[in-house]
């Protein structure tokens, strides 16, 4: 046992571990919460995008930029699209043997700023 925890790794004794190990069961206690923060500023940076040019000029129409929101499900967070065809705009389609290419744009922007958002949750959770 004493191989496991030495000095000059970090720990001094089982009273640090135990502080350490303490934070981060408390920090996991705040998960959800932490899922929530990072979606929330995901959803911020998607609704920054541009908007393309929309030829749909009628009254109601809400652009789908406009639509990104995030969604609690049980102890899930889910991020996407308020109209059902977001996700066919993302990952293309195709009809009649015709092939029609996506236009990312969620996927992208998570690569972007996938660090920034795992850093919000992990100071959400009191991880450093």
């Amino acid at each position: 046992m004493s191989n496991l925890i030495q000095q000059g790794d970090g720990y001094d004794g089982f009273e640090d571990l135990s502080k350490i190990v303490s934070e981060y069961i408390n920090g996991a206690e705040n998960s959800h919460e932490a899922l929530v923060a990072g979606a929330q500023a995901f959803v911020t940076d998607l609704k920054k995008l541009t908007k393309p040019y929309s030829k749909i000029h009628s009254a109601g129409y809400t652009h789908l930029i406009r639509t990104f929101a995030y969604s609690e499900v049980e102890k899930e967070v889910v991020v996407g699209w308020g109209k059902y065809y977001g996700r066919i705009v993302e990952n293309g389609w195709s009809k009649k043997g015709k092939s029609y290419a996506g236009r990312a744009h969620l996927r992208p922007t998570f690569e972007k700023n996938k660090d920034r958002y795992y850093t919000i949750m992990l100071k959400k959770l009191n991880i450093k």
